[in-house]
């Protein structure tokens, strides 16, 4: 039975490893990157198999590699629990009290197939957001938010679809110069508007939804559409606010490459995980639905909120746009040589001629 234990433990020991070191690598493949979303749970797993390596006297070697792949694991984690510094700056008490410069963001993918409009008006009844995001939507979405939510929320840009993916601006702030755009991948469209804040001053917001990372396919079309909003962030000269269902978690390879394309700030890190998918699995959860913003803005308050019926909980965001950017936040810096081939990743990818991924899941 010892025998059998020990290879047992040698097997698992293999996979962690493996699971470790294959989202290091430039594959972008679904069966790699996706390695990256478990982290948390891949960090417990080799706690569990240190201890009960040292229950039965397992080689030193043993215990020492999966300490190894502990500290790996904990190394891209430990950024998004409280113990480490924070990089999106607090809103000080002056901001917090000039409610002209807030903007508050309810962001919710409510999936297609949830058909429980009314959570997600209650919610905004609830809360009073500035600003509605849905995903996900399909006609009768739009046409139920339509009868609900039109008269409270008067600026509108709907993007209805049958294919998971649709989606839907709803604000109290006026809205200018939007746009609805394809940016990489046919079908798959992504918002562009200008928010115009109590004090006349204006933001960009940029609502976005990638494909989904999938086992049998590349993910260079979520690669490509992340980094192009990074860029065009980044030459923004309005101060920039990129959010939605970014189908990637928040220490990724792709996540981290977009943060140091766009110069924008991530409010999770030293503050916590904010788990938003899967709402209906507790033991597999991971920070899907992403709010970016450029170190102009100071965060007032940010909470996941209650379960609307989707497999992702929604997120509340409630910001401060500040005279001047912060000074102490810092994203890192991309190079030349990334940059390149990221413009060559987006170039062949708007080339190729598919079908998003995902369309017919929910028929």
């Amino acid at each position: 039975m010892i025998d059998y234990f020990q290879w047992l433990l040698y097997g698992l020991t293999a996979i962690l490893v493996a699971a470790t070191l294959l989202p290091f690598s430039k594959v972008r493949f679904g069966a790699i990157r996706g390695l990256a979303f478990p982290r948390v749970q891949l960090f417990w797993l080799a706690v569990g198999l240190i201890v009960a390596c040292l229950a039965v006297s397992q080689a030193d070697w043993l215990v020492l590699l999966l300490v190894l792949v502990a500290l790996v694991q904990l190394a891209h984690i430990v950024k998004f629990t409280p113990i480490w510094s924070r990089q999106s700056v607090d809103a000080d008490a002056h901001q917090k009290a000039d409610t002209r410069c807030h903007v508050s963001l309810l962001a919710a993918n409510v999936k297609k197939s949830n058909r429980d409009y009314a959570a997600l008006v209650n919610l905004a009844c609830t809360y009073k957001p500035d600003i509605v995001m849905a995903i996900e939507v399909d006609e009768d979405w739009i046409a139920a938010l339509e009868a609900r939510m039109k008269d409270d929320y008067p600026h509108w840009i709907s993007v209805p679809k049958e294919t998971g993916y649709g989606m839907c601006v709803m604000s109290r702030l006026p809205l200018s110069d939007s746009q609805v755009r394809e940016i990489v991948t046919d079908g798959v469209p992504s918002v562009r508007t200008t928010v115009t804040l109590g004090t006349g001053a204006q933001l960009r917001l940029y609502v976005v939804h990638p494909e989904p990372p999938v086992v049998d396919h590349d993910t260079k079309g979520r690669d490509s559409e992340i980094a192009h909003i990074g860029m065009e962030a980044a030459r923004d000269p309005l101060p920039a606010i990129v959010t939605g269902d970014l189908n990637d978690v928040a220490w990724s390879t792709t996540t981290r490459s977009f943060q140091r394309l766009s110069g924008l700030l991530d409010p999770r890190v030293g503050r916590g995980f904010f788990n938003t998918f899967n709402a209906f699995h507790w033991w597999a959860r991971w920070p899907l639905d992403h709010l970016f913003h450029d170190p102009q803005f100071r965060l007032i308050s940010m909470a996941r909120l209650e379960k609307i019926g989707s497999d992702h909980f929604p997120m509340l965001f409630k910001l401060a746009l500040a005279e001047d950017p912060a000074q102490n936040s810092e994203t890192g810096e991309v190079d030349g040589e990334e940059k390149a081939d990221i413009k060559g990743m987006i170039e062949q990818e708007r080339k190729r001629e598919r079908d998003p991924i995902g369309t017919d899941w929910e028929d």
